[in-house]
Formats: structure tokens, sequence, C-alpha cells
């Protein structure tokens, strides 16, 4: 499968991103590229290859499931700009 550099527009428009025509014919290049390469690696033959979940062989520690006591809502809103007492206020975007 071929990538075409309108197929890359598309997905940069997508994304609200502006790419001059050289960036366009770049960027199909390098996907050709990666797509080629999940074709080779979708013809390996893994019939009987274990599956590999992690490299790690250790098992990551868990903590225990304890609730604890959080810090003071008037502690963490002493250090905002403005607040209303219980909530941080912050300006108007939209």
């Amino acid at each position: 499968m071929k990538i075409r550099p309108e197929e890359v527009a598309k997905v940069a428009k997508l994304a609200r991103l502006r790419l001059d025509d050289d960036s366009l014919e770049a960027f199909a290049g390098q996907m050709d590229g990666i797509l080629a390469y999940m074709e080779t690696l979708g013809a390996v033959d893994t019939d009987g290859v274990e599956p590999l979940y992690s490299p790690v062989l250790h098992e990551t520690p868990l903590r225990d499931d304890v609730a604890v006591k959080a810090c003071a809502r008037d502690r963490i809103l002493a250090n905002a700009p403005a607040t209303d007492g219980q909530f941080f206020i912050v300006p108007k975007i939209v």
C-alpha cells in the first residue's frame, strides 16, 4: 500500500498541522517505509512463539490499597491566586 501526499495532507488537516508540499512528500515516503516494515513483521512466522507481555522478568510491587487523608482543602487553596472558598477561580478563556 502506497501512501500518497494527499492522504498525508488529509491527516495533517485533521491534526490542524500546516505542511508544505516538500513535507507532504517526505512524510508520505516515511510512512511508506513504516508500512513496508510492518508488512515484513507480518510475514514473520510466529507459530509456537510464546507471547512476550513484558521484557522485565520481575513483578512490579504494589502498595496496599489504603485510604489516606489528603491535604486539607484550605491549605491547597491558600496557594491559589483566586478562590471562592471551595474552588479555584481561573480566567474565562472562551
